[in-house]
């Protein structure tokens, strides 16, 4: 009989453990002002770290349990988080609707260059930046962009090789969730393709839980120029963040090992 209940406790909980990991939640995304629905709205568990997208009829079904946080954004529209409640796993199905954001054109300054006519001197006068990458032996990523090449740009290289985790490490130390988000981010092919067309980092500030400077000041910590920070997009500022902890990682067990 104590058998009997021992397996029997033991179904129950494999039963119950396989059912919380496999439930998902449907939604529908529609204009609040329109009532219309709204297609290729991004959304992303934040706890779960996989994204999904809304079809042409605004629908959408994604892996989540209970109080996990969803994250939806879409062009011109303002991002929202939705918590998953009981109700919302036990009925299946809600509506989620979204505003839209008034657009508005940023003041562009553009700095005039004095033409003389002459293209010998006046070819002189366009900036030229150019951003080296050194690769460091040892390693097998691409190693770090430098700057421009200067005599200093190869000690800049080596010395920023054990400053920046230690930067991330402050950042992140009392998140340990926020850095396995890394490689979650990187494994999720709709979350990737995602922030390849976003730059505006709102997706990794939510997912990573830093504001805009702590996440420009990782990368510029981690030896990115400021010329890549300002023209990549979120996907590429994800793969250099993630590529300069893992770099650190092995410098950093290397070095230990030494002693």
């Amino acid at each position: 009989m104590k058998f009997l209940f021992t397996f029997l406790l033991v179904v129950i909980c494999s039963t119950s453990s396989y059912t919380q990991e496999d439930t998902y939640v449907k939604g529908t995304v529609i204009d609040l002002s329109t009532d219309q629905p709204i297609d290729r709205v991004n959304i992303v568990n934040l706890n779960q770290v996989i994204g999904t997208s809304t079809d042409e009829e605004g629908n959408f079904e994604i892996k989540a349990q209970l109080n996990d946080t969803l994250h939806l954004s879409y062009l011109g529209y303002k991002s929202i988080k939705v918590r998953v409640t009981n109700d919302w796993l036990k009925f299946g199905e809600t509506k989620i609707g979204m505003t839209e954001l008034a657009l508005a054109l940023e003041e562009v300054v553009v700095k005039q260059l004095k033409l003389t006519g002459y293209l010998e001197i006046d070819v002189k006068q366009v900036p030229i930046k150019s951003n080296y990458r050194y690769s460091i032996s040892g390693l097998s990523n691409r190693g770090y962009e430098a700057g421009n090449r200067r005599p200093n740009a190869v000690s800049k290289v080596l010395g920023a090789i054990f400053n920046p985790a230690d930067f991330l490490h402050n950042v992140f130390g009392k998140k340990p969730r926020e850095l396995r988000k890394l490689k979650k981010m990187k494994e999720d092919d709709v979350i990737r393709n995602e922030l390849a067309s976003r730059f505006d980092r709102e997706m990794l500030m939510v997912l990573l839980q830093v504001d805009r400077f702590d996440l420009d000041e990782i990368v510029n910590q981690c030896n990115y120029s400021k010329d890549f920070i300002q023209a990549a997009n979120d996907l590429q500022i994800l793969d250099a963040i993630s590529e300069c902890y893992e770099e650190y990682k092995v410098l950093n067990r290397d070095k230990a090992g030494r002693f």
